[in-house]
């Protein structure tokens, strides 16, 4: 492998000034908050679910995440309430315990946030967003670290919403496409051949998807769009749930213990919940809120296997014409809602396949939005691999025990995702609102 970046990132290359830096930090905090808006006091103290935090500490994390970063270490200010990153380190205290922390209420959390986000833009004001060697404001690094932490905590707040019980939330949905006219199903072929791998130089990417470097695959087959609710009933419905031979010994001793039967938020008498809705499974619909486990037990039942997350990356990615890598991929615009279901809005996965002007190269479709999708892959570095600016963000989960996905959700907000951003979980997790698709 030949190692064509190095691994600290180097800022955007947008060329944002301070002007854009605050139309996108107001527009972040204005979705944080009006996502929360509907919620009672009392459900936004609540532990949901031991696997969340409190909503309210969530807000609270976000202010002291950006006190930390913005004020204080590219500002150089003291902190704004001594105190209170003990509180809010997620590094530190577990989902599990946060409601017993001494965190701040609702009314008194927006009036933290508030004053950070006032010392932050007072930082902006006499930042130099210039590109210097050793500098986390250097090209807006560190501007946008913020932006996209604060997004990517939407979708964990989201994650807790749907815990919630059906009356906590009623969001208003924004429509979808209908399902495709024509079946649209089968799998795409990759051919053997190099591909670049991670994050080109220039936009902002983690830590974790750096440096880029070539891999060589062989030839694979992929699954051209998510597997949907349809296919995976017919697995429940064959006793996929029951036949030992399709489990692996963790994917089975956790079925076992959990005494699992259907995916997450599917029901016995055929329907499935979304927020404060239970409808009847619409089989059109990637399937949602599935382990690693579920899939790769499916995915055994089909004669197929998850992909890794190279072959996920090269068919989404690679463009074998150009020899080039797409950022998304369509290419290298931003998304658009005939490209991706994206952006939170829908509260919910588009069908299977509505959205043709977001297939990549090879012909894959919804391979960004819609459903995260679970890959065969641990979590690791890639070779060159260095933490920056915090090995906290994905170095310590490096290992067997995490298990990677790729391509965003329906709640994934748009400047999060781009081909090569890698999240992960442990592969009991349901939680995400991940799918998967197959390999072979």
């Amino acid at each position: 492998m030949n190692t064509y970046a190095e691994t600290l990132p180097r800022g955007g290359a947008e060329s944002l000034g301070e002007t854009d830096w605050r139309r996108l930090l107001t527009e972040a905090r204005e979705r944080t908050l009006g996502l929360v808006e509907p919620v009672s006091e009392a459900d936004m103290d609540r532990v949901h679910d031991p696997l969340m935090s409190p909503l309210v500490w969530d807000l609270g994390h976000i202010a002291a995440f950006e006190d930390l970063w913005l004020a204080q270490r590219a500002g150089g200010l003291d902190p704004a309430r001594e105190g209170l990153w003990e509180v809010y380190d997620a590094a530190e205290t577990p989902r599990s315990e946060r409601g017993d922390l001494s965190y701040l209420r609702t009314a008194e959390v927006k009036e933290y946030m508030a004053e950070v986000r006032a010392r932050a833009l007072a930082v902006l004001a006499e930042c130099d967003l210039s590109e210097r060697e050793g500098s986390l404001s250097s090209g807006g690094f560190v501007w946008d670290m913020l932006l996209q932490h604060e997004h990517q905590h939407n979708e964990t707040m989201l994650q807790t919403l749907q815990l919630a019980a059906p009356c906590a939330y009623v969001p208003s949905r924004r429509e979808l496409p209908d399902p495709p006219a024509s079946r649209v199903g089968g799998m795409v072929h990759v051919p053997e051949g190099p591909f670049l791998m991670g994050a080109a130089p220039g936009p902002f990417a983690y830590d974790n998807e750096r440096p880029q470097h070539e891999v060589h695959l062989p030839r694979f087959a992929i699954d051209r769009t998510p597997v949907t609710n349809g296919a995976f009933a017919e697995f429940v419905a064959d006793g996929g749930y029951a036949r030992r031979e399709l489990w692996s010994d963790d994917g089975w001793a956790w079925r076992r213990a959990e005494a699992v039967e259907l995916p997450r938020y599917w029901t016995a008498d055929g329907r499935m919940r979304s927020f404060d809705r239970t409808c009847a499974l619409d089989p059109t619909l990637p399937v949602m809120c599935v382990s690693w486990y579920e899939a790769d037990a499916y995915a055994r039942y089909r004669d197929k296997r998850l992909p890794t997350e190279a072959e996920w990356e090269k068919a989404a990615a690679w463009d074998p014409f150009s020899h080039s890598v797409r950022r998304y991929p369509w290419g290298d615009d931003p998304p658009t809602p005939e490209q991706a279901n994206l952006d939170q809005t829908a509260f919910g996965p588009a069908p299977a396949g509505a959205l043709p002007a977001g297939a990549s190269a090879y012909g894959a479709l919804g391979m960004v939005g819609d459903v995260w999708e679970w890959t065969a892959s641990p979590l690791s570095g890639y070779p060159g691999f260095s933490a920056y600016p915090y090995r906290e963000y994905s170095e310590v989960f490096f290992g067997p025990a995490y298990r990677v996905l790729r391509g965003g959700s329906w709640a994934t907000r748009p400047r999060v995702i781009r081909n090569s951003f890698r999240n992960w979980d442990l592969p009991q997790r349901r939680q995400i609102f991940a799918g998967f698709r197959c390999a072979a």
